[in-house]
């Protein structure tokens, strides 16, 4: 039988690919891949030409069942995302329970995840914290804010930068305008940048200074 690797991809600067991630890809029989088009750019760059497979949202509840045959055939697939580690906002985990429950060895390499770097920059408790990734975008958001609201540990959440000054708007109303906020954009690229203060502040300098590329935010919980 073969094995399910998981395989982080830089969210942004490309020396954050590891050494054994390269190797990985390079002896993989197949890669599972997100976007072909954007996983092709990285592959190129690092000399690895195997066999791609798309797998995303839209087709991997089709696609599990034809990748966990191959596994079981002795194959080895790596599975990886347009940017950091599959399963964490992105497709991964249908896979990845597919193959624990057909009893195949999964093997998730350590590795970039964007929202790692942010808390850790954040200045705000880290010893304890909750990922609520990408907030529901309609039904259920503000029953998930309001049940936040009472959260004590510190929150990480991910948004897009035409969304962010809507969603601090709706965290200074669950949450009140004092609330501590870290906000981090583009992790590891060029134009990395974290501002910090509380909502009320962080809502006026957005609203003024439009946000780019992709934002990490990440809030105090109601005692911090």
């Amino acid at each position: 039988m073969g094995k399910l690797y998981v395989v982080p991809t830089p969210v942004g600067n490309l020396e954050d690919m590891t050494f054994r991630a390269i190797r990985i890809l390079k002896e993989a029989d197949l890669i599972l891949a997100e976007d072909t088009r954007t996983s092709g750019i990285l592959l190129k760059h690092f000399e690895i030409k195997n066999a791609m497979q798309s797998h995303h949202k839209f087709n991997e509840h089709k696609t599990v069942e034809s990748v966990v045959c191959r596994i079981k055939a002795g194959e080895t697939v790596a599975l990886i995302s347009d940017a950091g580690t599959p399963g964490i906002s992105d497709p991964g985990f249908l896979v990845v329970r597919e193959c624990v429950r057909n009893g195949i060895e999964v093997q998730c390499l350590p590795g970039a995840t964007a929202f790692v770097p942010a808390l850790v920059a954040s200045g705000l408790p880290n010893e304890k914290f909750c990922f609520e990734g990408f907030l529901p975008q309609k039904k259920g958001r503000m029953t998930r804010l309001k049940m936040l609201s009472e959260e004590r540990r510190t929150m990480v959440f991910y948004e897009s930068p035409h969304r962010l000054v809507k969603t601090l708007m709706q965290f200074a109303e669950h949450f009140g305008t004092d609330r501590q906020v870290s906000v981090s954009r583009e992790i590891s690229k060029v134009h990395e940048e974290t501002t910090r203060g509380t909502l009320s502040e962080l809502i006026e300098h957005f609203t003024t200074s439009a946000p780019r590329g992709e934002i990490v935010i990440v809030i105090a919980g109601i005692d911090n």
